[in-house]
């Protein structure tokens, strides 16, 4: 079996939530089929800068269902080089012009579509603005996509149960199966830290520079940090830029674009997720799971996941619940390391639960 994969971004750096989700993905694919039997095509690559030109062209293309980085030209290119594949896996479905084109020119092989969430939510919370002219743009077309891979892929996968429903609210059409966020594993030990929570202890927020996880962090700040006694640490691609806010504080550590995230996981007592928009599964809960941490987030940084919230932290929706929380912590100190969450991912959310899915969606 030879796979055609579709992604949106080769990246070059610190990758962001969704590019690690994709690398999964294909990692998964590669080991049902042999890594030899399974190609990447990249919609983008970081190590190229749009042009004006390219830009102007993109918003040209847009209302016609074109996502960013996609022309008529390109989709024909992928087109015609999937003839040779007997699957294409299409890993966005904001890219469903792509299996609508597959299908109107007779393609013979299974078009597979991945939704890493519902696109039309996800860019109506990123451009929520109503006088934001890129949600004019982005939203009718990532919502044109999201018909379009319901209704042209032989196969869909989504996230969670709530995608599932809302995808069959809006396009009638289940998920042909459900496959939750993961990450191979890369934290197997034969011991893990032992230490207790600090007191104050370090939260640490994960996330990269994007209007979801700078209002979250921006609410925290405002409203949390001064209930509460710990040292705060922001880090993620691009989360640079919140140093000149209006709300940052000086005792707050910045760190962006960070290589090798384990040490920053080891060190910090909780993790912190003030997310409240959005669609699909938070990538950021999956890694702080396998990692054993302890956290505390908001029923959307939950979304998706099965386990038992007190154990693994908590779930807060108010500024006061996300205070009283992380005091109890420091009044009755637990490890930094938490055995649930880890074997919570272990179990549930490690690559190797995954293969026997995927392999259902290409048999």
């Amino acid at each position: 079996m030879k796979i055609l994969t579709v992604r949106y971004k080769k990246t070059r750096g610190v990758p962001e939530g969704g590019e690690k989700a994709s690398e999964l993905n294909r990692t998964v694919l590669a080991q049902i089929a042999g890594e030899e039997n399974v190609d990447t095509y990249f919609i983008h690559d970081e190590a190229h800068h749009r042009t004006l030109g390219e830009y102007l062209q993109g918003i040209v293309y847009m209302p016609l269902g074109y996502y960013f980085g996609l022309t008529p030209g390109r989709v024909r290119e992928i087109v015609s080089r999937a003839q040779t594949y007997d699957v294409v896996f299409v890993d966005r479905s904001v890219f469903g012009i792509i299996a609508k084109r597959l299908k109107e020119t007779g393609y013979k092989g299974r078009v597979v579509g991945f939704f890493h969430n519902v696109e039309t939510i996800y860019f109506s919370a990123k451009y929520s603005g109503t006088m934001n002219p890129m949600r004019w743009l982005t939203v009718p077309c990532a919502d044109r996509n999201d018909r379009w891979s319901c209704r042209y892929a032989d196969r869909t996968i989504a996230l969670s149960k709530r995608d599932d429903d809302e995808l069959f609210r809006r396009y009638h059409r289940h998920a042909d199966q459900l496959i939750p966020i993961a990450f191979v594993d890369r934290y197997k030990r034969d011991s893990y830290p032992t230490e207790s929570i600090r007191n104050p202890p370090l939260c640490m927020f994960l996330g990269a520079y994007m209007p979801a996880n700078v209002e979250g962090i921006e609410w925290f700040v405002r409203n949390v940090l001064p209930k509460v006694n710990i040292r705060m640490q922001i880090v993620g691609k691009g989360m640079e830029k919140v140093r000149e806010a209006d709300w940052m504080r000086p005792d707050i550590e910045v760190l962006s674009n960070v290589p090798d995230l384990e040490p920053l996981f080891e060190a910090a007592d909780i993790m912190v997720l003030p997310i409240f928009k959005g669609s699909g599964m938070k990538v950021k809960t999956c890694e702080s799971l396998m990692y054993g941490k302890n956290i505390i987030g908001t029923p959307e940084a939950w979304s998706g996941y099965e386990l038992d919230y007190t154990k693994a932290g908590a779930c807060c929706l108010t500024a006061d619940e996300f205070a009283v929380n992380i005091n109890g912590f420091c009044q009755k100190p637990r490890p930094r390391f938490n055995a649930y969450s880890r074997e919570v991912f272990a179990n549930q959310y490690s690559s190797d639960r995954m293969v026997d899915k995927f392999r259902t969606i290409l048999d």
